[in-house]
């Protein structure tokens, strides 16, 4: 089978799309007061604790993890995951104006807020980009040692979440747990090794 690779205006797309749906994910769980795996939830976990700008402070703890994804998958990934992470934190600031959510039921919230952000990660994934943080580690173990990215965003999200304990209710932890499993299912179906060979 011939590859294809992606054209630029392709993959600016992507990230536009990856992104948007990442901060849509994100707006529906802090307005429901959950937090979910990754980087992304350290970041509404600490915005909960100094009510700072998740966006900000995504940006901030990415820092260290673009060495990672410079040494280890290479200068393009690297700046198109600084790019998706400026346009995420961009996103992140300007939807409160955009979109107001004055309710939101919880359960939808983990459920689609969790599968959304999954959604945004895998199509960034697939054109070479990540959110940062865990992605960066989960995609280089998954294409140099053929570790499932999900499972591996899956464990780390685990302990994350579990670190939430500390700022949330049980109930609303529950449903934490619920949304950053919603989050790596989407990678655990849809990302598997050598199923994808767009870039």
């Amino acid at each position: 089978m011939s590859t294809h690779r992606h054209t630029a205006i392709e993959d600016v797309h992507a990230l536009l799309i990856g992104s948007s749906f990442c901060a849509v994910g994100l707006t529906l769980l802090k307005a429901a007061g959950l937090v979910t795996g990754g980087v992304a939830g350290i970041a509404l976990i600490i915005s909960y604790m100094g009510d700072w700008p998740v966006g900000t402070v995504f940006l901030v703890l990415n820092l260290p993890f673009y060495i990672l994804a410079q040494r280890t998958l290479g200068w393009l990934f690297t700046a198109k995951t600084l790019a998706t992470n400026l346009l995420l934190a961009g996103l992140a600031w300007g939807l409160p104006f955009w979109l107001k959510v004055e309710r939101v039921d919880p359960i939808f919230a983990a459920v689609f807020g969790g599968t959304i952000i999954g959604m945004g990660i895998l199509a960034l994934a697939r054109h070479r980009s990540s959110v940062g943080g865990v992605g960066v580690l989960a995609l280089y173990l998954q294409e140099r040692r053929g570790i499932s990215a999900g499972k591996v965003q899956m464990a780390t999200d685990c302990l994350i979440v579990g670190a939430a304990f500390f700022t949330l209710s049980f109930d609303k932890l529950l449903l934490s747990i619920v949304s950053a499993v919603a989050l790596s299912a989407v990678l655990i179906a849809n990302h598997k090794p050598g199923r994808y060979a767009g870039y």
